[in-house]
C-alpha cells in the first residue's frame, strides 16, 4: 500500500485551495482533492509517464488514501498510543530533510506562505497519523515471517519470474581502527575547557558552537541537536546531558566522537534536547601509518598461507565481524562502492587486497585489508542456493497479502463513504 502523501505537498495543495472539495468520509476523518493531487504530483515526480488525469490512476490513489485512514480508524478504535516525543522527533525529521531540499527554512516559510511554528503547528496532527498508521501496521505484521512451506510455495509460483540472482562475493576483511595518541586527546581537552571558560564567562554558546564544533550537522543550528529520544545517545553523553540542569553547561564529557562540552535546554523522562560542541580528536599520519603497516604484516601472513579467517578472529578490531572469521557476507558487486569494487574486481578468488579506508562507524576511522574467497556468478534463483534472499521476497509477499485481507476487513467494517471521482 502507499503510504500517504508528503506533507509538502499536500499542504502546498490546501494553501492554493480557498474551497476544498470532498472526495471521501472514513470515520471522522476525510479525504480532500488536494490530498488525492498531492499524492498524483509525487507519483508523478517518481514517474512522468503517469497520466495525473486517468480516472484508474486518480481511483487508485483514492483508495489508497481511503484505505490508510480506515487504517487509521482501527488505530484509534484500538486506542494504540504514540508518544508526543515520538511525534516531535518525526517533525524535525521531517523539516530538517526540508531544509536540505530547499535550502533555509525561510524558502520552506515562503512555500507554505506561513511562519515556521505555524508549520509545525500544521505538521503536527498528519505526523501523529503517520505515527499511529506505522504503529498498528506493526502490531498486526510486524512479526509475520513466511515458513519453510511458505517459501517453497512462494517459489513454485514465481520461480519463472523471479529476477536473476546479480553476481555476489564472499568476502571476508580484517579492520584495523586508528587510535589518536594520548597528547592529541590532550589537546582536544585543553581547547574544550578553555572554550567552556570563554561561555562561563559570558559567551554566546551558539555561537562558540559555530566556530569550533567538529559536528557539522549541530553546529550550524549552534550545537542545537533538537528533541532525541533516550536511548539515541553514546552512554556517556546521555549519562552528562541528563545530570543537568536547564541551561546548565556541562564540564568537557570524552566519548568515541572526541571531547563535548553540552548545554542542556529541556528535558522529559524519555528524551532530551541539547547543545554540544564537538572537540574532534584528530588522529595523525603517524597513527594512521600504524594502522596501515598492522594490516600489511597480516597480509603478508595470509600471502604466506595462513587461514584468512583465523587472522580475522585473532587481529580484526571490528567485534561485529571478528567472530565469524571476518566474513561481511555474500554482497552483490554492484551495491559496492565503486572504488571498493573495483579492488575486489582485480583480486583473484583467495586474493588479499592492500589496506584500504575503512569508516562503518564515524567514531571509529580505520583501514581494512580484504579477503575475496570467491566469485558467485550470476544465475537463475534456487532454493538451494538463495534461500535467504527468496525467504525475504516471501516473506514480504505474505505481509502485503495479509494486509491486503486485514483492509478487506476493514472495509466491511467500519464506516467509509466516497464521495466523488
Amino acid at each position: 500500500m502507499a503510504v500517504l502523501a508528503p506533507l509538502l505537498g499536500s499542504a502546498t495543495l490546501v494553501a492554493q485551495e480557498s474551497v476544498e472539495k470532498i472526495m471521501a468520509v472514513v470515520g471522522k476523518e476525510i479525504v480532500l482533492k488536494s490530498d488525492v493531487e498531492g499524492q498524483l504530483e509525487v507519483l508523478a515526480s517518481r514517474n512522468p509517464a503517469i497520466d495525473k488525469a486517468d480516472p484508474k490512476i486518480r481511483q487508485f490513489v483514492l483508495d489508497q488514501l481511503i484505505n490508510e485512514r480506515l487504517i487509521m480508524t482501527k488505530a484509534q478504535e484500538d486506542t494504540v498510543e504514540v508518544l508526543e516525543e515520538d511525534i516531535t522527533q518525526r517533525m524535525e525529521y521531517q523539516i530538517q530533510s526540508m531544509v536540505q531540499q530547499f535550502g533555509s527554512e525561510k524558502r520552506i516559510e515562503d512555500l507554505y506562505g506561513m511562519s515556521m511554528s505555524k508549520v509545525r503547528r500544521e505538521f503536527r496532527d498528519e505526523i501523529k497519523k503517520q505515527l499511529l498508521v506505522e504503529k498498528i501496521r506493526n502490531i498486526h505484521f510486524g512479526n509475520v515471517k513466511a515458513n519453510r512451506s511458505d517459501v517453497e510455495s512462494f517459489y513454485e509460483r514465481y520461480k519463472d519470474s523471479i529476477p536473476e540472482i546479480h553476481p555476489r562475493i564472499d568476502l571476508y576483511h580484517i579492520v584495523r581502527y586508528v587510535r589518536a595518541s594520548d597528547e592529541q586527546s590532550k589537546d582536544a581537552f585543553d581547547l574544550a575547557i578553555r572554550v567552556r571558560d570563554s561561555i562561563m564567562k559570558g559567551g554566546n554558546f551558539a555561537e562558540f558552537a559555530k566556530k569550533y564544533s567538529g559536528d557539522p550537522g549541530s553546529a550550524v543550528h549552534g550545537g542545537d541537536l533538537g528533541f532525541v529520544e533516550k536511548g539515541k545517545f553514546v552512554p556517556a553523553f546521555e549519562a552528562s546531558a541528563y545530570g543537568l540542569q536547564q541551561n546548565e553547561i556541562s564540564h568537557p564529557v570524552e566519548t568515541p566522537f572526541g571531547w563535548h562540552v553540552i548545554q542542556l535546554i529541556d528535558k522529559t523522562p524519555t528524551s532530551i534536547n541539547c547543545r554540544h560542541i564537538l572537540f574532534k580528536v584528530g588522529q595523525s599520519e603517524s597513527d594512521r601509518n600504524k594502522a596501515r603497516e598492522a594490516l600489511n604484516e597480516i597480509r603478508d601472513s595470509a600471502k604466506a598461507g595462513k587461514d584468512f579467517e583465523e587472522l580475522a578472529k585473532t587481529f580484526s578490531d571490528e567485534k561485529e565481524t571478528q567472530g565469524f572469521g571476518g566474513s561481511m557476507g555474500q554482497i552483490e558487486l554492484e551495491r559496492l562502492p565503486e572504488d571498493m569494487r573495483k579492488t575486489i574486481e582485480a583480486l583473484p578468488d583467495g586474493g588479499v587486497s592492500e589496506p584500504m579506508p575503512y569508516a562503518a562507524d564515524p567514531t571509529k576511522p580505520g583501514y581494512h585489508i580484504m579477503f575475496r574467497k570467491s566469485l558467485i556468478p550470476a544465475h537463475q534463483a534456487s532454493l538451494e542456493t538463495d534461500y535467504k534472499a527468496i525467504e525475504q521476497m516471501a516473506t514480504f509477499e505474505k505481509k502485503q497479502r495479509l494486509e491486503q485481507e486485514w483492509i478487506v476487513q476493514l472495509r466491511s467494517t467500519l464506516y467509509w463513504e466516497q464521495r466523488d471521482k
